[in-house]
């Protein structure tokens, strides 16, 4: 059976893209064949850049992926780059088809990661947000948190979000901004606050 991962974000530019190429070669290089998907790409003026570093790494352990282009593993590309529910201005997202390119390319790998857009209530339709694709789905999620001041605020607020749509996940945070003052401004809390949390390096490392 296939094993996916959502990766998911407290907000946009937050490094999902990059927490998922690197969970992508951490496994890969275990000889695991991954997989991974971007089903919504929005800001694509030619070729959607978050899907080609994905493929990239796919193509490099999994033969499977060989032939395919950054486009066969997007369900959707818009080039506004806004939410998707905005960026589709002829409103022409179907989650049925999201779901449907989903198992497509779960079939050729063991592993696949599903690498969200934005944050999760960035809205896919009027009423349907990316939380309820991942509650839907029913996949294991891992939510990607900043290391800038406030990101405690919005660490909290999405872990409530995941436990209300009892969505298993784990978190961690990628620490790129602030990164001296995180010791101080945030670390302090979370250490007292969490039995346990991870910086992303180290819980890539704990995978398998």
């Amino acid at each position: 059976m296939v094993k996916k991962l959502f990766i998911t974000a407290t907000n946009t530019n937050i490094g999902k893209t990059y927490a998922a190429c690197s969970i992508l070669e951490h496994l890969g290089s275990q000889s695991i064949r991954i997989g991974a998907i971007k089903p919504i790409e929005t800001g694509v003026s030619n070729i959607p850049q978050d899907a080609q570093k994905l493929l990239k790494i796919c193509k490099k352990y999994n033969k499977n992926f060989q032939e395919l282009t950054p486009f066969d593993i997007c369900a959707y590309t818009f080039p506004l780059p806004a939410a998707p529910y905005s960026a589709d201005s002829n409103k022409s997202i179907q989650i049925a088809k999201i779901k449907a390119k989903i198992e497509e390319i779960a079939k050729l790998c063991d592993y696949l990661v599903i690498e969200g857009a934005g944050g999760l209530f960035v809205p896919i339709l009027k009423d349907y947000f990316m939380i309820d694709l991942i509650q839907e789905l029913q996949t294991q999620t891992l939510l990607i948190t900043p290391s800038h001041l406030g990101c405690i605020n919005e660490t909290l607020l999405s872990l409530k979000a995941l436990e209300s749509y009892n969505i298993p996940h784990n978190w961690c945070v990628n620490l790129y901004k602030d990164k001296e003052a995180f010791e101080k401004t945030t670390k302090p809390f979370y250490d007292d606050y969490f039995k346990e949390w991870y910086e992303l390096d180290s819980y890539i490392s704990s995978l398998l």
